[in-house]
């Protein structure tokens, strides 16, 4: 029976053995310890040495499976990382923010470099307006008297100067002035030389005194229609020497009498920009034309602006003027002359003249343009181009050169205009900064830090 128990047991032990083989040894190890069987017959597994090589261990430090001894955390530190000492946080501190770049370099990426410096901010009103000529560099060549155009010496563009003869007329009223002139000249001197010679008799008392007194009158008279006529001609825009002198010159030449002509000359220097009237066409009376010519100095002109009431009182005459062209239309700066003191009716705007010089003529009257007025200046103690400025991190950052390459500096801005920055702290007056490409450190700085953080 007890035979039968013993092979009984054996077979079940080398069932469940076979499928669990830490079962199988314990079965084992109670058929050993019931002295039937003298030995394990099958040795341990490699899944069990390591399992007791680990629970050994474990055994060893005293602290079962479930325990953490400390030489396992001083090797293997939370992350997977070491840090040595004087790292914080995987960051090293040094060289953040800066980049060095050779000039060279900074040459190559076409970035700019300026002085920071004080300056002036400049504010200003965008207003349109209208180029127009001159008022005080635009002449008319006026006809004074009645007559026809005889000639014209002038087209359309040419220049002229001032006093220059630019046509000619024909005229019987000029050739009558001239006349009375000449003959109360004439008269003038007869009436002299009588008068002389009347006071030399009546001094020797050898004339009556009588005689003496008539010629007195008579040169007297004479004298005064001299005068007249002087004055007549002077009405007609005519020189009375000139006149004289023509007289002497048509004695020689009978067949050239100048009695008729009268000269009309350019009462400033310019240029002819229109013409009114062709040879031949009479003119001096009623319904005919006053005048032949209208000559312009182009070399200054006037910018009409209409400015609104509400920006009327910003606006000051002497004001800066900044006319601003298209992308290849000419730019120009002059100044306002004229703030009128009345507002239209009709647009309830002010009229304001601006000067602006013209001297090659590349603005022409009627042309419409841009202009932006000045109303402001502040000046200020560090002034930098918006160029220079960047923004990193909703911070407002500027690049200062260094002797290895630039810096950044955090800025903070106070008061702007058009084109720049009041920098109130983080610059100096001499610190160099770049000004153009700026945004390339920014991208070369973003590329560093992030190379870092890695």
């Amino acid at each position: 029976m007890r035979a039968f128990l013993s092979v009984a047991f054996l077979a079940i032990g080398i069932a469940v053995g076979g499928a669990f083989p830490r079962v199988s040894e314990v079965v084992q190890d109670a058929l050993a310890a019931a002295g039937l069987t003298n030995a394990r017959a099958t040795p341990p597994t490699n899944a069990a040495v390591t399992k007791r090589a680990t629970v050994a261990a474990d055994d060893g430090h005293g602290h079962g499976e479930h325990g953490h001894g400390h030489a396992d955390a001083e090797t293997k530190p939370a992350g997977g990382h070491k840090h040595s000492e004087g790292e914080a946080d995987g960051h090293d501190e040094e060289g953040e923010g800066k980049i060095k770049m050779t000039a060279e370099q900074a040459e190559e990426q076409d970035i700019k470099l300026a002085t920071v410096e004080g300056g002036i901010l400049s504010r200003h009103l965008l207003v349109p307006g209208t180029i127009a000529q001159d008022a005080d560099r635009i002449a008319r060549v006026p006809v004074r008297v009645v007559g026809t155009v005889a000639e014209m010496r002038k087209r359309l563009g040419e220049e002229v100067a001032k006093g220059e003869v630019v046509a000619v007329l024909d005229s019987r009223e000029v050739a009558e002035a001239k006349s009375d002139f000449l003959t109360a000249t004439v008269k003038a001197d007869l009436e002299k030389t009588n008068f002389d010679r009347q006071q030399a008799l009546w001094d020797k008392r050898i004339s009556a005194e009588s005689a003496f007194l008539n010629a007195k009158a008579a040169y007297s008279e004479a004298t005064l229609r001299v005068d007249l006529a002087r004055q007549k001609l002077s009405a007609l825009g005519l020189n009375a020497a000139e006149v004289a002198t023509s007289a002497k010159k048509d004695e020689t030449t009978p067949n050239l009498s100048s009695l008729r002509r009268y000269e009309l000359k350019s009462p400033l220097a310019g240029r002819v920009v229109e013409r009114k009237v062709d040879v031949g066409t009479a003119v001096g009376k009623e319904g005919d034309p006053a005048d032949v010519y209208t000559v312009a100095d182009l070399s200054s002109v006037w910018i009409e602006l209409a400015i609104p009431t509400t920006e009327l009182s910003k606006v000051r005459e002497g004001a800066k003027v900044t006319i601003v062209g298209g992308d290849d239309g000419p730019r120009g700066e002059g100044k306002v002359v004229f703030v009128s003191p009345i507002l239209n009716a009709e647009t309830r705007s002010a009229r304001v003249i601006v000067a602006l010089p013209n001297n090659d003529m590349a603005w022409r009257p009627g042309t419409f343009v841009t202009t932006e007025v000045e109303i402001a200046r502040d000046p200020v103690k560090v002034r930098l181009p918006k160029s220079a400025i960047q923004t990193i991190g909703g911070e407002k950052v500027v690049f200062v050169r260094t002797q290895e390459g630039f810096e950044r500096r955090d800025v903070t801005i106070g008061k702007a205009d058009d084109d720049a920055f009041e920098i109130l702290t983080g610059l100096k007056p001499g610190d160099e900064v770049a000004v153009a490409n700026s945004f390339v450190l920014k991208a070369e700085l973003g590329k560093a830090e992030a190379d870092h953080d890695h």
